[in-house]
């Protein structure tokens, strides 16, 4: 299957119902042979610091932080919002694999 994809996650613990759906249909996706990107944005960013997402865990799906992994085990990529990140004061030493921070305008 050829096409690509790109999911916004906007929320982290503050919402992981909706953390944890964007990461789903991102795996869904890239396991259907979709080129596929998530764009973390707002609170969403803090999900790219490593560790951050051990302890969020929606009922009924697999742990955020085993999502995340097995997107980009599957060749899936992590975008940072960097305007987000920078206003949080998050660490680039701490991004999780696969996250790469860019600006507003980045091929996907």
């Amino acid at each position: 299957m050829a096409g690509k994809l790109l999911v916004s996650v906007t929320n982290a613990d503050n919402d992981p119902d909706r953390a944890t759906v964007g990461f789903v249909v991102a795996n869904a996706s890239a396991a259907s042979g979709v080129e596929t990107s998530v764009f973390l944005s707002t609170e969403g960013v803090r999900l790219s610091q490593r560790g951050y997402a051990n302890d969020i865990h929606e009922d009924g799906f697999a742990p955020l932080a085993e999502l995340m992994e097995s997107f980009v085990e599957a060749e899936g990529t992590i975008l940072v919002c960097s305007p987000c990140f920078k206003k949080r004061d998050l660490s680039e030493d701490e991004l999780v694999e696969g996250a790469k921070i860019v600006g507003g305008a980045v091929p996907v």
